[in-house]
């Protein structure tokens, strides 16, 4: 597994930016893998007061400060916004979701020192990995990619 991989999910304090009023969008089933996986989790929504029962923080900078990692899933031309905002917070580590092509924030995010991941799911590596993401899991590890 890479480093920069091992370093997020090793990280216990985590807020996912992107949690949706939708539980069939992927920030939202982040979040509750992470919670039901012993992470501490923040939520993130510009409006929502709270999300799955929890205190919903409607910006970065609101978040409490053992906050050590930022999950994205969010659209690529926010996440920039994201970045900045982490940057600003101290934030060393981001996961942008796979899926779409956050590859400007990455950039962003690394030239302000910010280790990010991209193009992986996160719940093929939050242990424990269940489900349709344990297969695929399965099939990354045996072919080196999906």
């Amino acid at each position: 597994m890479e480093q920069k991989i091992q370093d997020f999910i090793n990280s216990r304090n985590i807020a996912v930016v992107g949690v949706s009023r939708s539980n069939m969008k992927f920030g939202s089933a982040a979040f509750r893998t992470l919670k039901n996986n012993g992470y501490q989790v923040y939520p993130v929504h510009p409006t929502l007061p709270t999300f799955s029962g929890t205190r919903c923080y409607n910006e970065i900078k609101e978040l409490p400060g053992e906050v050590d990692a930022l999950f994205v899933s969010v659209k690529p031309e926010k996440a920039e916004k994201v970045v900045t905002e982490a940057a600003e917070r101290n934030i060393k580590r981001i996961w942008f979701q796979r899926g779409a092509d956050f590859s400007d924030a990455a950039q962003k995010a690394e030239a302000l020192g910010i280790e990010c991941v991209t193009g992986k799911c996160l719940l093929m590596y939050a242990e424990p990995v269940k489900g349709i993401h344990a297969v695929h899991r399965f099939f990354v590890k045996l072919l080196g990619s999906l």
